[in-house]
C-alpha cells in the first residue's frame, strides 16, 4: 500500500509539473486558452490532491499503520485515513464541478447559488479548514476560524471593528462559489509565479546544492573563527530565500546545521537562536525574497512597478541585515567554538575541481534567472520556467558529461540523475503544497475582511490611537504585523499585513508605497522570532534540545537591528527606493553602522560591573537606534561621534575591546 501511494505521488507530481510548465510556456496552449482564474481552479485542486496523497504516504510508512500499540492510536490513524479519503473526494468533486461550470459561476450567475452549489461550497470549506489544520496546526486554524467567525457574527462585535455581518450563503459565495476566496488572487499568483520556483528549490535539494553550500561554508571556517556558525547563516539564508517559510527552513537546514554547531562546542540555545535568525534573514534576500517579492509586485500601488524593481529596492536593506547578523553571530559564537577550523567534518574532502564543477552547475540556472528577468524583461512565470528547465538541464547533462570523461557507465549515471530529477519533482510538490494551502486559506480570510471593510476600520483606529503621530503609528503597526504574522510562512504573513496595515501607513500618514510595504514585510517576519509564539525559534530549539526562552533570548540578541530597521524605511524612504545615489547610499551606510553599534552594545562581553555594563549596553543601543532611524542627518552624525567617544572610553577600560572572541565571559 505504501509503495502504491508513493508511485501515485511520483506520477502525479510529474503530470502536475508538466501542466504548470505548459501554462508558464504558453497560457493559450493550455486547456483551450483558459483564463488564469480557471487555471487556478485546476491548480489548487491538483496540489490539494497531491498533498493528500503525500499524507497517505506518511500514514502508510509503517508496514501496518493500523497495528498501533494501543486502540486509541489505531483509532486515530483510522480516523485520519477516513478524513483524508473524504477530503480527496470533496476536492476532486469540487474541482471538476467548478472547472466544468466555470463560465456560469465566475461570470454568468455571479451573486447567486443553487442548493447543490451551497452544499459543495460548505463541504469544500470544511475540507480547507481540515487541511489547513493538518498542515499548519492549531495556530493558523484559529486565524482561519476567527476570520470566518468575524465575518458571520460581526454585528455582535462592539466598536469600530463591528459590522453588519455576512450571511452563511454569502460567506460560501465569498470563500468558494464565486471562484474568489480560496481560489482567489493569491492562489493564482502561486499557480502562475511561485510554483515553479519551489520546483527549482526541490531540484536544488535533489541535485546536491545543500551539500555544496555546506562544504563551502565549512571551508570558510578555516579563515573565520566563527566559521561553523557562519555555516548556518550561509546555508539557511541561501535556502530560505527560495522556500518561502522561515519555520520550514529552520526545520530543513537546522536538522544538519544545529547538530554541527553543538558538536563544535556552541551551546544548544545559541545554536538554536543562530539558526532561527539565519532562517529568517533568508526570507528577505534577493532575488526571490522568500517568494514575497512576487506578491509585493502585485500589491504595491505604483504604476509600472515590476518584480525586478522590488528586488532592486530590497538590496540595501538585505546588505544591512546580512552584515549585521554575520557580525552578531561572530560575537556570540566565536567564544564558544572548540575547533574553529572544523577539520575532519566530512569523511571525504572534495578537491577544488569538484567545487568549480558543482558551482558552475548551480550558477548557470541562477544566471538564467537574472538574465531572463533583468535583461530580457520576461514575466516572472517565464523566468521561473527557464530557471527550472536550466536546472534540470545542468543537473542531468553535467553528471553525464563527467561520467563520460571518467569512463563510467553512462546508463547507470542516466538512471541515477533521472531518479534525482524525479525526487526533485516530488520534493517540489511537498514544499509547494503547504504554501499553496495556507495562501489559499489566507486569501479566503482576506476576502472576508475586505468584504467587511476592516482595512478602513484599522486605518481609523490607528489614527485615533496614534493621535496622528507617525512614530506611535509605526510602533502600533509593527505590533499588529507581529501579531498577524504569528504562525504563518513569509508569503502569507506579508500578504495579510500588506492588505490590512500598509494602506493605513500610505493613506493616513502619506508614506511612499514601497516604504510602507517593506516596513510591514520586515515587521511580519519578526513573528517567527518574537515570544511567546516564535514559531521559528520553537522549531530550532526543538532540534537543538534547548530551552525555548533561552533560544528566544539568543535569537533576539542576534536579530536586534532587525526590529529597528523597518523604522528606518519610514524615516528614510530612499533605503527602499530602488535607486543608488548619494542619498540612498548615505542612509544605507548610516543604517549599517547603527546596526553594528546595536550589535556591539548587546553582544559584546564587557568586563565591567553589572550596573556599568547595563548602562554601557543601553548607551550603545540608543546611539545605534538614533544612527539608524533619526530623520536628521546632523543628529545621526552626532550619534556616531558619541558612539566613537563611548567606544574610546570602553577601550580605555578594556584594552581588548576589539577582540570579542577573546574576552572572558562577563555580565
Amino acid at each position: 500500500m505504501h509503495r502504491s501511494f508513493e508511485s501515485l505521488l511520483t506520477v502525479g507530481s510529474l503530470v502536475f509539473w508538466a501542466i504548470v510548465a505548459l501554462y508558464a510556456y504558453d497560457e493559450l496552449a493550455l486547456l483551450g486558452g483558459a483564463s488564469r482564474a480557471k487555471y487556478g481552479v485546476a491548480f489548487l485542486g491538483g496540489i490539494l490532491l497531491l498533498y493528500i496523497v503525500n499524507e497517505f504516504v506518511t500514514v502508510f510508512e509503517a508496514e501496518n499503520p493500523f497495528a498501533a500499540p494501543d486502540r486509541r492510536s489505531a483509532a486515530m490513524q483510522y480516523l485520519s485515513s477516513v478524513l483524508l479519503v473524504a477530503s480527496g473526494l470533496v476536492v476532486l468533486a469540487t474541482t471538476v464541478y467548478m472547472f466544468t461550470h466555470f463560465d456560469a459561476m465566475y461570470v454568468g450567475r455571479r451573486g447567486t447559488a443553487t442548493g447543490f452549489q451551497l452544499v459543495l461550497g460548505a463541504v469544500f470549506t470544511l475540507t480547507m479548514i481540515y487541511l489547513t489544520w493538518r498542515s499548519f496546526g492549531v495556530t493558523f486554524l484559529v486565524v482561519l476560524l476567527a476570520g470566518i467567525g468575524y465575518g458571520l457574527f460581526g454585528e455582535s462585535i462592539p466598536g469600530i471593528l463591528g459590522h453588519g455581518g455576512i450571511t452563511p450563503e454569502r460567506m460560501l459565495r465569498v470563500l468558494v462559489l464565486e471562484i474568489e476566496g480560496f481560489f482567489g488572487s493569491l492562489n493564482r499568483l502561486v499557480a502562475a509565479w511561485i510554483a515553479l520556483f519551489l520546483l527549482y528549490a526541490g531540484l536544488l535539494k535533489a541535485y546536491g546544492a545543500f551539500d555544496l553550500i555546506l562544504r563551502i561554508a565549512v571551508r570558510s571556517a578555516k579563515y573565520v573563527s566563527s566559521g561553523v556558525a557562519q555555516t548556518a547563516v550561509l546555508a539557511s539564508a541561501v535556502i530560505g530565500s527560495v522556500n518561502g517559510s522561515q519555520t520550514a527552513n529552520a526545520g530543513m537546514t537546522g536538522s544538519f546545521t544545529i547538530p554541527m554547531m553543538k558538536e563544535n562546542g556552541i551551546k544548544p540555545s545559541t545554536a538554536g537562536g543562530i539558526e532561527a535568525v539565519a532562517s529568517t534573514s533568508g526570507q528577505v534576500l534577493p532575488p526571490v525574497m522568500g517568494a514575497a517579492a512576487f506578491i509585493m509586485a502585485n500589491l504595491v500601488d505604483v504604476p509600472g512597478i515590476s518584480y525586478v524593481d522590488i528586488v532592486i529596492a530590497g538590496l540595501i536593506p538585505a546588505v544591512i541585515l546580512v552584515v549585521s547578523i554575520t557580525v552578531a553571530v561572530h560575537y556570540v559564537a566565536a567564544p564558544q567554538i572548540d575547533d574553529p577550523t572544523m577539520d575532519g567534518f566530512f569523511e571525504e574532502e572534495k578537491p577544488a575541481g569538484e567545487f568549480v564543477y558543482d558551482g558552475i552547475k548551480f550558477l548557470i540556472p541562477l544566471a538564467v534567472l537574472i538574465y531572463v528577468l533583468g535583461v530580457l524583461g520576461y514575466t516572472v512565470g517565464t523566468a521561473a520556467l527557464w530557471t527550472s528547465a536550466s536546472m534540470i538541464a545542468t543537473g542531468v547533462l553535467f553528471p553525464l558529461a563527467k561520467a563520460a570523461y571518467e569512463g563510467r557507465d553512462l546508463v547507470a549515471e542516466l538512471l541515477d540523475v533521472g531518479k534525482r530529477t524525479v525526487d526533485g519533482a516530488r520534493e517540489g510538490v511537498v514544499v509547494l503544497a503547504p504554501v499553496a494551502i495556507i495562501l489559499a486559506a489566507i486569501n479566503g480570510v482576506v476576502d472576508i475582511l475586505m468584504t467587511t471593510g476592516v482595512p478602513t476600520s484599522i486605518s481609523l483606529a490607528m489614527m485615533n490611537l496614534s493621535g496622528g503621530i507617525l512614530i506611535v503609528a509605526a510602533v502600533l503597526s509593527m505590533a499588529i504585523c507581529i501579531l498577524l504574522g504569528l504562525g504563518m510562512p513569509t508569503t502569507a504573513a506579508y500578504t495579510v499585513v500588506a492588505l490590512l496595515v500598509a494602506p493605513s501607513l500610505t493613506g493616513q500618514f502619506g508614506l511612499p508605497d514601497l516604504s510602507a510595504h517593506f516596513f510591514v514585510f520586515y515587521a511580519a517576519i519578526l513573528a517567527g522570532l518574537t515570544p511567546p509564539i516564535a514559531t521559528c525559534a520553537a522549531v530550532a530549539c526543538g532540534i537543538a534540545d534547548a530551552d525555548f526562552w533561552e533560544t528566544c533570548k539568543e535569537a533576539l540578541k542576534i536579530s536586534a537591528p532587525l526590529y529597528v530597521l523597518p523604522f528606518a524605511f519610514i524615516y528614510h524612504p530612499e533605503l527602499v527606493s530602488g535607486t543608488f545615489g548619494i542619498t540612498s547610499l548615505t542612509a544605507g551606510g548610516l543604517a549599517l553602522i547603527g546596526a553594528l553599534v546595536i550589535i556591539h552594545g548587546i553582544n559584546f562581553r564587557f568586563p565591567l560591573s553589572r550596573s556599568t555594563t547595563a548602562g554601557t549596553r543601553v548607551g550603545f543601543f540608543a546611539l545605534g537606534v538614533v544612527a539608524m532611524v533619526h530623520p536628521d542627518l546632523l543628529i545621526q552624525g552626532g550619534a556616531l561621534v558619541a558612539t566613537a567617544g563611548l567606544h574610546a572610553i570602553q577601550s580605555t577600560i578594556s584594552p581588548d575591546a576589539d577582540a570579542p572572541d577573546t574576552q572572558v565571559p562577563g555580565q
